[in-house]
């Protein structure tokens, strides 16, 4: 990989932002006042990483839940109140995000909404600006390598020489469909104490600095 050309793809909830605990806990709090009960593992297996229209789909074929305008209402009001109240970035990011010396960019599968709005509760917002790709922008969301590959092509970088940020198995799976070096980051709140099984795994950015110190300056 040549620093001159390499490319760092953040996913966001969960890895720039510690945000999936106050999504998983909203939507538990929510879908429990409709009498669906999750857990933390079904959160995991079946929301993380995924769009709004794969949960939707989910909850109909799991519960019979028919997730109408009014939930995704609701939703959303608890989630930025949540976002408000308590979303903080990861642990260490910013101190990386001023230091890498390569391009990065971020590609997640929430709204842009939703994005700059989480961005702008935790002071991240500076660091994204033309480099945010969201689901709506390819036909097909995580784990469809379609937006890892779309953020690539328009930051002038091929496949190869880029790195994904992952923590979610979708956003894996995505990654090495695209044909991309994978990190699946275990540092979230959401993640603590969980096993993985990818080769490549770090809890805290001090680690990423560590492994690539050559896409870092001093």
């Amino acid at each position: 990989m040549t620093i001159e050309s390499s490319l760092v793809i953040f996913d966001c909830d969960g890895v720039l932002i510690d945000s999936e605990v106050l999504s998983m806990q909203s939507w538990q709090h929510l879908l429990e006042t409709y009498g669906v009960l999750i857990s933390a593992d079904y959160f995991i297996s079946n929301f993380l990483g995924k769009s709004m229209q794969h949960v939707e789909q989910q909850l109909q074929h799991d519960f019979g839940l028919t997730v109408t305008t009014q939930i995704k209402d609701e939703f959303h009001v608890l989630l930025n109140k949540s976002f408000a109240e308590n979303l903080m970035p990861t642990p260490g990011i910013i101190s990386l995000l001023t230091r890498l010396n390569v391009p990065y960019c971020l590609a997640t599968s929430s709204s842009a909404e939703r994005t700059e709005y989480a961005l702008s509760c935790t002071g991240l917002s500076q660091y994204f600006t033309s480099n945010i790709f969201t689901r709506s922008l390819v036909k097909h969301g995580k784990p469809a390598p379609d937006l890892f590959l779309y953020a690539a092509e328009k930051m002038g970088v091929t496949p190869k020489q880029c790195i994904v940020i992952e923590d979610s198995p979708a956003g894996i799976e995505a990654g090495i469909a695209a044909n991309m070096q994978v990190i699946h980051y275990t540092g979230g709140s959401h993640l603590k104490d969980m096993p993985t099984n990818h080769t490549t795994t770090f809890s805290h950015w001090d680690n990423f600095i560590q492994a690539y110190p050559m896409l870092v300056s001093d």
